[in-house]
Formats: structure tokens, sequence, C-alpha cells
């Protein structure tokens, strides 16, 4: 008998591997203990500013033994603690860290991470307020930011020194959709000993997992595709539990933390995550494909389209390309734009995206009406330009709606 076919002393398990629960699953369990309170099947929302202790001794045990539990509002709170493990599990990272809103996710950690003469490199089309809070006022404690040209690689690692912490970008970016190769972007990092930062609101975790390219940092605004319901503002980094720690402690310091209510609205919302996000991704390739056959538009943004420069990679990476269309209105110059958003029907005109409902703006309008052309154009925001946030009502319907605004 060969080695081959000879017999194990071990013994044989009929047992197969345990599976891996899917998306939806760890949306609706992950992170919640299965009886909660009053024996509800929801967890309640806890209205507590501070939380007391049965006697001295009982704060001291809370001390040292590092109990599970809560001291001061300031520094958790039990549904707190669940959306974090549910967030954590859905990205695949060990932990998370809730804030009040993207922006004070980022926030947070930056001022973790960065010290007077630190530097911070940025692809250039990351959200212009991440970047502007680097370039304004980081700088004004000594911290240097530098921008270049989004998925150069050469040019982020020519920007790279020893006093470089922190490599940024978005995935996609908004609002061009440009698509960063993750492995390329973590190899990077890795190369040059520098922790990288992915701000995947946009591909959210049903699309892309970040960590899983070797991202240390992934960043999400929670407000949109994870509430999914425009009703409430948040944001979280996830990562590994070790580099998470201190920005936790400083969180509890700067107090950039999310209300009860807030995260009860969070929790319920990710309960329909994956669902949301199937119906997403298939009206933006819909949306899409109808507005770049159509005559009036002169150009889509859309990784899921064969034209975008970043298809390839997007749909090596990428389960699907999400509800965000941007699109170019041929020949029209702001006012003549502005007409087709206005002309919409079922899409309302407001800021942000990834609700249920549909969102149009005009960037020029929205986000750079007041910065100046030369700018606008350096950012790439030309006059003619239309974001649309597909939400989750039937493709269509926002069909004939564009087809009507563009041709009204």
């Amino acid at each position: 008998m060969s080695a081959s076919t000879q017999p194990s002393s071990e013994p044989v398990s009929s047992k197969s591997a345990p599976r891996e629960p899917g998306l939806s699953t760890l949306a609706v369990h992950a992170g919640e203990a299965r009886q909660k309170a009053a024996h509800a099947i929801t967890d309640p929302i806890v209205c507590a500013s501070t939380y007391t202790f049965a006697s001295t001794q009982a704060v001291i045990d809370y001390i040292e033994q590092k109990q599970d539990r809560e001291e001061y509002g300031r520094y958790g709170n039990p549904g707190e603690k669940v959306v974090e493990r549910k967030l954590a599990a859905l990205e695949g990272g060990e932990d998370a860290v809730l804030y009040a809103s993207g922006m004070a996710a980022i926030v947070g950690l930056l001022m973790t991470k960065l010290n007077a003469g630190d530097e911070v490199v940025f692809f250039d089309e990351c959200y212009h307020r991440s970047r502007e809070f680097c370039a304004k006022h980081l700088s004004r404690f000594g911290v240097v930011t530098r921008q270049v040209k989004a998925c150069d690689y050469a040019a982020m690692a020519a920007a790279i020194n020893s006093r470089t912490k922190l490599l940024v970008s978005e995935s996609p970016t908004n609002p061009h959709l440009s698509v960063v190769d993750l492995e390329q972007f973590a190899h990077l990092g890795r190369q040059h000993r520098v922790e990288t930062l992915i701000d995947a609101t946009l591909a959210t975790p049903y699309n892309v997992q970040p960590l899983k390219y070797g991202i240390d940092y992934v960043l999400h605004s929670a407000t949109k595709y994870l509430g999914g319901h425009n009703d409430l503002l948040a944001g979280v980094i996830v990562g590994s539990r070790e580099q998470l720690e201190p920005v936790r402690k400083l969180r509890g310091i700067m107090g950039a933390i999310n209300s009860p209510h807030n995260i009860y609205l969070l929790e319920r919302g990710l309960k329909t995550f994956e669902l949301r996000m199937q119906r997403h991704n298939a009206n933006g390739q819909a949306v899409a494909e109808f507005l770049a056959g159509h005559p009036r538009v002169e150009k889509v943004y859309y990784p899921g389209l064969a034209s975008h420069p970043y298809h390839d990679i997007a749909r090596r990476q990428m389960r699907g390309f999400g509800g965000l269309v941007t699109f170019l209105v041929r020949g029209a110059d702001w006012k003549e734009t502005a007409a087709v958003v206005d002309a919409t029907k079922l899409a309302r005109i407001a800021p942000s995206l990834g609700g249920v409902e549909s969102l149009i703006e005009q960037p020029l309008v929205m986000s750079y009406y007041e910065v100046s052309a030369e700018d606008r154009q350096r950012f790439g925001i030309p006059d003619n330009m239309i974001r649309l946030s597909c939400g989750i009502e039937n493709a269509e319907d926002l069909i004939e709606d564009l087809r009507q605004a563009l041709e009204a």
C-alpha cells in the first residue's frame, strides 16, 4: 500500500468545517446577545450619562479587573458596543470604534496617530473635508500634508519619507469613482512601514473588505449606506484591537461619541444592509448603462462600466459597484445642468448618499460653489457634472425620471 493510501491512525471526523455566516446573518445577529433585557428581541436604547456601582469595592473591582461594563457615557454605551461588534464582523476586523460622524472618525484617527513633524499622504480625490482638516488645521500643529494624483502609486511612493506616518485614500473616490488597487496600496504601506487608511464609504463591506488586502484601517461614514435611511449621523474606524486601543482612549477624551438613539437607528438600519446593497448595486449599474447610451450625456463615471478606466481593478476587487453614478451633461453650462437636476421628480436635491431615497446634486453648487474656477478645475469638478445617488426605488422608474429630465 502506498503512502498516499495508508490509513491514518487519527480518527476521521464526520463533521465538516463550520460554515462562515453570510453577510445578512452577520448584519442581523453579529454582536448581539441572544437573550436581551426584558426578553426583547431588540437591544434597548440606554439613555444614561452615568452608570452606578453597588459599592466602593465594586468600583475598585471594575478598575483592577478591567470589567466589561459602563462607567460614564463619554466612554461607552451598551448599544454602542453591540453596533461596534456588528460593524467589525461585517468588515472582517477585530474591533471598531464608533463616532458621531464620519468626519469625527477620521479626525479621531488622525489626532491619535500624528504628532508635530509627522506627514500624511493623500490621493487627491479623497473627500475634500478630510484633506481640508489636514491641510488647514493639522498644519497649525506642525503636521505636513502631501497630496498626489489619485491611483498614482509611483507619485505616492515618491512622497513618502522617514516622517510619513499614514497613507490615505477613498476607494471608490467621490465623485469621480476612481478605484484604488488595494493590494498595491497596502504593499506601499508595508514596504515603507507606514500605516494605511481606506475610506470605503462608497464601497461598503458588501462590495469590498479592505482589511483582507492588508489595509490597516477602514473608515466609513455610517451616515450613508450602513445606516441607509438618511436619518442619522455616524462614523466608524475598523481595524485590529491593538491598533485601535489608543484611538478609543482618545475618543473618550475628545467626546466625539454618538447618541443612544442614533446608535439604535444604526443597529436597526444594519439589519437590512445586504438586501439594500443588492438593490443599490443593481440600480447603479442599470442607471449608469442608461446614461452611457443617452445622447445628452457626455461621460459617465461608474466602475461597473467597461469604459471606466478602473473597471478591471473594480471587477477584480469588488462584488458590486454601488449606487453612486456621476455624469456630465453634453455641452451644458452650469445653468443648463442645474435645469436637468431641477427637472427630476423622484430624486431629491440634497447632499449625502446611500439612503433608500435617491438623491441628486450638482457638485459645483452643492460642494464647490464658493471655490474658485481654477480650484474647481484642479479638483476635476466641471460645470456640467451631476452626481446621482441611486436609492432602492425601481430602476425602471429612476431611468424614466432621468430620461424626462434630460429631455425636458
